[in-house]
């Protein structure tokens, strides 16, 4: 996944999006209406970056995936704004592409806060917000607002520079840990972690993951006995977790996170980098029956 300037090429694949009730239904705008036209006309406004910087999603192929915009750029802040084709929702590109501009807008455009709205009423998109531990905003300066001054129920969000996106000590009560790490200047970074010491069981095995192409979904089981600390090394994975508590999803980047799932939950790992490689460390040997991987069994189990 990467982001790149919009493109004439992508004009047909926004069009699809924008023809799609199930994407445009809750979004401000007349989008159903548009034509090839008008998407090729916004694609070709989009390369003088000024008050509006306008960017394509697009997979390790270059396919265009969504767009990806921080609007009214002014007095050291914008508003963002992210569309995807709905081959795109669930497969990562939506948190990709929110990370990475408000990366840019941060780093690159030395910009001190990002700001979004959501309609009530859109509860995916309330979810994924919500998810992603982001606060609301009530004090929205009524410039901002009147732009909005026809449609009511909206809940505000905002990032400042310096804050951390997903700063979650858990997912669904799986503990995420902060792996040992050492640094040393232009040489790179160790990172270690010990049985018992720094997980709550001793490692007698571990495995890897490794040459998955991009967009591969894999896991789909849970453990009745076994922990095991899930963490990335290299490259971006997406892990779904599910048990009693709900399901949740977080990515897995930095190869100083983990997360210690030391109950039957349900997993699944996407793949959002080709090559990206997934290590497990787990409590005990492989033992198939201590596989659950039927998941109407798993419901079963984890409802009594």
């Amino acid at each position: 996944m990467r982001l790149r300037n919009l493109e004439l090429k992508d004009a047909p694949l926004m069009l699809e999006w924008m023809h799609d009730e199930s994407v445009v239904g809750k979004l401000k705008g007349n989008f159903i209406e548009k034509t090839l036209a008008d998407a090729e006309s916004f694609i070709l406004a989009s390369a003088n970056k000024g008050e509006n910087i306008h960017l394509a999603v697009v997979s390790d192929e270059d396919e265009y995936m969504g767009t990806v915009s921080l609007k009214n750029v002014e007095n050291g802040s914008a508003e963002f704004a992210i569309t995807v084709r709905k081959t795109a929702m669930g497969r990562g590109y939506s948190w990709y592409g929110m990370e990475e501009i408000i990366r840019l807008a941060f780093e690159e455009f030395g910009l001190e806060s990002v700001y979004w709205c959501v309609s009530r009423e859109n509860e995916r998109a309330l979810r994924f917000c919500d998810k992603h531990v982001f606060h609301e905003n009530v004090d929205i300066p009524e410039k901002v607002l009147a732009r909005y001054k026809d449609i009511d129920n909206l809940k505000w969000y905002s990032v400042l520079k310096g804050d951390i996106l997903d700063e979650r000590d858990e997912v669904v009560g799986c503990k995420v840990i902060r792996i040992k790490t050492i640094p040393t200047i232009n040489a790179g970074e160790l990172s270690f972690f010990e049985g018992t010491h720094d997980v709550d069981f001793d490692i007698k095995r571990i495995y890897y993951i490794s040459k998955v192409p991009e967009g591969t979904r894999r896991g789909f089981h849970a453990h009745k006995e076994l922990k095991q600390l899930l963490f990335c090394p290299y490259g971006r994975i997406q892990l779904i977790l599910e048990n009693e508590k709900g399901r949740e999803e977080i990515e897995l980047s930095d190869p100083s996170i983990g997360v210690v799932i030391d109950k039957p939950t349900w997993r699944e790992m996407l793949w959002l980098q080709k090559d990206s490689v997934l290590c497990v460390a787990a409590s005990d040997y492989y033992k198939v029956e201590d596989y659950i991987r039927d998941y109407e069994e798993f419901r079963g189990l984890i409802n009594g």
